[in-house]
């Protein structure tokens, strides 16, 4: 039996390769609104994070979301990743 191939994607703030069911992902969709997507499945342009708030404060300082997301990032969304990253 052959084995199922995992997705890897890359953290936006410290660059490590994981099990894309590991990261939590920030997408934007077609009518650039930006939302936390938990399921990972929803349509539009994505940007990985690790779920620890070291990457969260990393990638909060430095803006790398609305840099990977090409669209400003509203403080609400940012409130929303942090809650998802500390359950």
């Amino acid at each position: 039996m052959k084995t199922k191939k995992i997705p890897l994607r890359r953290c936006i703030a410290c660059n490590q390769m994981k099990p894309k069911k590991e990261l939590i992902r920030v997408v934007k969709n077609n009518e650039n609104q930006v939302s936390v997507d938990l399921t990972g499945k929803a349509n539009g342009r994505g940007a990985y994070i690790c779920p620890n708030l070291e990457c969260f404060e990393e990638a909060y300082k430095s803006k790398r979301f609305a840099r990977n997301l090409e669209t400003e990032i509203t403080e609400e969304i940012y409130m929303r990743l942090r809650e998802a990253i500390e359950k």
